[in-house]
C-alpha cells in the first residue's frame, strides 16, 4: 500500500505550490487528488482539464443526479455507474502522475449514495499508486467528503498569523471528530514566514516543524504565465526547499548537494 499525504492550510499559504513541487520530486507512481474547490492544482501543473476532456467528479455526479448524458448506463447499479464514469472521464493521465479533481460541492441537496461509493472507490484507486497527494481546502473538517480516511502524513502550510497557528493546533482534534487517522503532522512555514520565527513552530505540541518554503520569484512568474511548476529549474529556491522538507520527512534520500 502506497503512502497517502494530505496537504492543508489556510487559503493562500501555498498548498497547491507545495503539492505541485512534491509531485515533481517524489519518485514512482503518483495520484494527485485536488479536493480544493478553487481547483488551482491543475493550473499549477500547466493542465487545462476542460481542453483535455477531463471532468471533475462534481460534474459527473451532477449529471448523474440530473440524468444528463450516458443514457445507456441508466440500468447500471449506482456504484458501478460512478466507478465507470470516474475511470472513463475523471482521471487526467500523464507520464509523471495521474490527477483527479473533486471540483465544487457535489450537488445541491443530499447525494449520500454517490458519496458513500466514492469513499470506498478513491482509496481503492489510491492503492495502485506509490504516493497519493491530496491538496485539501483549509482545515481537515473540509475533508468530510472522506475521500481518504487513512492518511500517513499531514503537511500543514502556515502563514505568519495567529489564525493559521490556531487552525493547525486543532488539526488532531478535528481529525478525531471526523474519523480521519494519520501518523504525523508536519508543519511547513510558507515563504512569508520570517526565518527567525520558524523556530517557534517547534513548540507546537503533537507536530514536527520541517522548515520553510523559500520565496521564489520564478514560481510567481510561472504562475502568471500559466506554466507548469514541473518545469522549474533544479536550482529553484522553492523546489530546493521542498526537496529538503521531503528529505526530513523521509520521503526522499538525503541529498548530496550542499545547501
Amino acid at each position: 500500500m502506497g503512502k497517502r499525504i494530505v496537504i492543508t492550510g489556510r487559503g493562500g499559504t501555498g498548498k497547491s505550490t507545495f503539492a505541485a513541487l512534491s509531485a515533481a520530486l517524489l519518485p514512482g507512481s503518483k495520484l494527485l487528488v485536488d479536493a480544493d474547490p478553487d481547483e488551482s492544482l491543475a493550473a499549477m501543473l500547466g493542465i487545462d482539464l476542460q481542453k483535455s476532456g477531463v471532468h471533475t467528479i462534481s460534474e459527473v455526479l451532477y449529471n448523474l443526479q440530473n440524468s444528463k448524458g450516458q443514457k445507456d448506463l441508466q440500468s447500471m447499479p449506482l456504484a458501478e455507474k460512478v466507478e465507470y464514469l470516474l475511470q472513463l472521464s475523471c482521471v487526467y493521465e500523464s507520464p509523471q502522475f495521474d490527477l483527479i479533481s473533486l471540483g465544487t460541492k457535489w450537488t445541491r441537496g443530499c447525494y449520500c449514495a454517490p458519496n458513500d461509493v466514492l469513499r470506498a472507490l478513491i482509496p481503492s484507486i489510491a492503492d495502485s499508486y506509490e504516493f497519493t497527494l491530496v491538496d485539501s481546502p483549509a482545515g481537515l473538517e473540509h475533508l468530510n467528503r472522506r475521500v481518504l480516511t487513512r492518511v500517513d502524513d499531514v503537511f500543514a502550510l502556515l502563514d505568519r498569523s495567529s489564525k493559521s497557528l490556531r487552525n493547525t493546533r486543532a488539526v488532531r482534534q478535528l481529525s478525531d471528530s471526523i474519523g480521519i487517522e494519520f501518523e504525523n503532522l508536519y508543519l511547513v512555514a510558507n515563504h512569508r514566514f520570517p526565518a527567525e520565527d520558524v523556530l517557534r513552530l517547534a513548540e507546537v505540541d503533537g507536530a514536527t516543524c520541517l522548515g520553510k518554503v523559500e520565496r521564489d520569484p520564478t514560481v510567481e512568474q510561472y504562475d502568471w504565465e500559466g506554466r507548469s511548476l514541473l518545469e522549474l529549474p533544479a536550482d529553484s529556491p522553492a523546489r530546493a526547499s521542498v526537496q529538503a522538507i521531503l528529505e526530513k520527512a523521509g520521503y526522499l534520500p538525503p541529498s548530496q548537494t550542499p545547501r
